[in-house]
């Protein structure tokens, strides 16, 4: 098994537009032809738009898009843009008169970052998606919809800490399988090799992390307002062909992947969202490419934690001299 670049899996392209001074943006996945996707929803509060068309009971099989976005439900009209430059070229679903592009959409949080009044809308999406068709540009860190992400925000965003957008991808035999997260938890982040906290809620001096469940067993009181604090959302991508059945399964496993690694997860006020996307024809057993889905989130979470910059006030783990293993 080795470790690959996630854009090195063909049939997919990725694209990302970003407002950095606003600290929101847009990653897109696209694919021309078509994808096999399913969703696992686990937090309370998600921001999503088309999700049900990943439903095992929905007729569509196969989808065009995926949008991760920041603005909360305010940036859901980012999916009309890459709506408009799919049907300009001719991609999506034929309903005769045109063709019909089916994108479906999952927002973070991030309105407390920089600019509230500036959200990702149809001509951000527009642009991600004609980046990711004609000049594919991921980038880890505070690229994209991981633009305005940041974790440990159980006490406020003055305790907060800068993450992003990160990805892992690994290859076994003729298998592909990668992962790109935004992270953006109200909890604490941690290593799953080793059990080590790499980012989360800062002490009150800023110096130190300190512990997310530990404040809430001290105040154990409801807390008025977590809804500031949510969310991480990410697609999983592999070359292995499935149906959207058994996507909706590796996207349930691949949770347990953000679980190893993210504390607490999957409250009521996250809208953690995680996808599996198809985009291959190689045969693979479901649950061993479900298990490996758990492990690419994982390590693209560290990925997130790790190629963050300091931005708008909120430190990264580099800035507390915390580094990777």
């Amino acid at each position: 098994m080795k470790e690959i670049p996630v854009t090195s899996i063909k049939n997919i392209a990725i694209g990302q537009t970003e407002n950095t001074e606003a600290g929101t943006g847009c990653t897109v996945f696209i694919s021309e032809k078509g994808m096999s996707a399913g969703v696992d929803v686990r937090g309370g509060g998600p921001a999503s738009r088309e999700t049900t068309l990943l439903d095992p009971l929905t007729s569509a099989q196969k989808i065009h898009a995926v949008l991760l976005a920041g603005g909360s439900a305010f940036g859901l009209g980012a999916a009309g843009g890459v709506m408009a430059y799919l049907e300009e070229h001719d991609i999506g679903y034929d309903v005769g008169v045109t063709k019909v592009p089916l994108v479906v959409q999952s927002d973070i949080f991030d309105l407390t970052a920089g600019d509230k009044m500036i959200r990702p809308n149809h001509y951000m999406g527009y642009e991600t998606a004609r980046m990711a068709m004609e000049q594919p540009n991921y980038r880890d860190g505070n690229h994209g919809a991981g633009c305005g992400a940041t974790v440990g925000k159980i006490c406020g965003m003055d305790r907060c800490m800068k993450t992003g957008i990160g990805s892992f991808a690994m290859q076994l035999g003729e298998l592909q399988i990668g992962a790109v997260v935004v992270l953006n938890a109200l909890g604490d982040v941690f290593d799953f090799r080793d059990g080590r906290q790499i980012a989360g809620l800062l002490s009150e001096d800023g110096k130190e992390l300190c512990s997310t469940l530990e404040v809430m067993k001290i105040r154990m009181a409801p807390i008025a307002n977590k809804f500031v604090g949510n969310t991480t959302i990410g697609a999983v991508i592999t070359n292995a062909s499935f149906s959207k059945t058994q996507l909706c399964k590796i996207a349930g496993m691949a949770h347990d992947g953000l679980a190893r690694s993210v504390s607490p997860v999957h409250t009521s006020a996250d809208g953690d969202s995680l996808y599996a996307l198809s985009v291959g024809d190689v045969q693979a057993d479901m649950d061993l490419v479900g298990t490996l889905a758990a492990e690419v989130v994982s390590r693209a979470i560290i990925s997130a934690v790790f190629s963050a910059e300091s931005r708008f006030g909120f430190p990264a783990a580099k800035d507390l001299g915390i580094a990777p293993r």
